[in-house]
């Protein structure tokens, strides 16, 4: 199930995102399995990631963030062109810590 996040909190992780580079490309071929395990296991890791969707439509690219976030059970933070912030707290070690509410 994808974390539920509140806009304090989303504000929170895009400061914290802003200076991430994007450590995924997704190519045009779309996502594989392959694909969904990396970004899970760098989720895990790392908690809040930058991705960057090379699919030209605008519709295409929505599509295919919308459906890796779904896959790792992640939220959408925030999505500025072809770039996409997602976040998911680990499930051993948590490194960031959220604001209430």
């Amino acid at each position: 199930m994808p974390v539920a996040l509140t806009n304090a909190q989303i504000r929170f992780l895009r400061g914290q995102a802003h200076d991430l580079k994007a450590m995924l490309q997704v190519g045009g071929k779309g996502i594989s399995d392959a694909l969904a395990a990396e970004v899970d296991g760098a989720l895990e890791h790392h908690e809040l990631i930058k991705i960057k969707v090379a699919a030209d439509d605008r519709d295409t690219r929505d599509a295919m963030i919308a459906d890796l976030a779904a896959r790792t059970d992640a939220a959408l933070v925030q999505r500025i062109g072809h770039t996409a912030v997602l976040y998911r707290p680990s499930k051993d070690k948590r490194h960031i810590v959220l604001p209430r509410g």
